[in-house]
């Protein structure tokens, strides 16, 4: 894994971790239940990455999630929270979704997966791990009917790949799909805009 995937990866790790850990405390699970659900929100994702693209996760030889994910789980469990999900945590899963779609897009893409395929990669890294902790929570997931996550990543992925075959650098594209992710799932949490619903 390049550099730079690495690096993203573990920010996400790091957000996906704390607002598992978040929720599993607002359950009012033990301390193993806490952790379980932040090693779930902040693995699954790249796990089932890197197991689509036919190598080994990344945590296997990468002691550094593991470090990231204590951290994360500290914090959670000292930092005070006035509401079940606040602002503060919001903000924290956005930015993580917004890296996870970055760090899952760029490595599939330097594994050599098609177009396509790279943009799945990201959106399966940035929401899968999300999904599996609001079911073990037994919380409706977010995922499925709210603030358009799913709608964000996948606008997050094409943004990069877009710009990517425009041959601007990482950096660039990296920055401009984040903004991306960000600003669309804010916009929705704001002002309440969601895909239509069956009928």
């Amino acid at each position: 894994m390049g550099s730079l995937a690495f690096t993203l990866d573990l920010i996400a790790t790091f957000a996906f971790a704390v607002v598992g850990a978040r929720i599993a405390i607002n359950r009012k699970m033990d301390y193993a239940g806490i952790i379980l659900i932040a090693l779930v929100a902040s693995l699954t994702g790249g796990t089932l990455r890197n197991l689509f693209l036919g190598i080994a996760p990344s945590w296997l030889e990468n002691y550094q999630y593991f470090l990231v994910i204590i951290a994360a789980v500290l914090f959670a469990v000292i930092a005070p929270a006035k509401k079940p999900i606040g602002t503060f945590i919001i903000s924290i899963d956005s930015f993580g979704l917004a890296v996870a779609v970055v760090s899952g897009t760029q490595f599939a893409l330097e594994k050599n997966a098609p177009f396509y395929s790279a943009a799945l990669l990201g959106i399966t890294t940035a929401v899968a791990g999300g999904l599996l902790r609001d079911v073990l929570c037994q919380v409706e997931p977010i995922l499925l009917h709210r603030e358009t996550i799913g709608t964000s990543s996948v606008l997050g992925a094409l943004t990069y790949l877009g710009l990517d075959a425009l041959a601007l650098s990482n950096d660039i594209s990296a920055i401009a799909a984040g903004v991306v992710v960000i600003a669309v799932r804010a916009l929705s949490i704001k002002f309440n805009i969601n895909l239509p619903r069956a009928k």
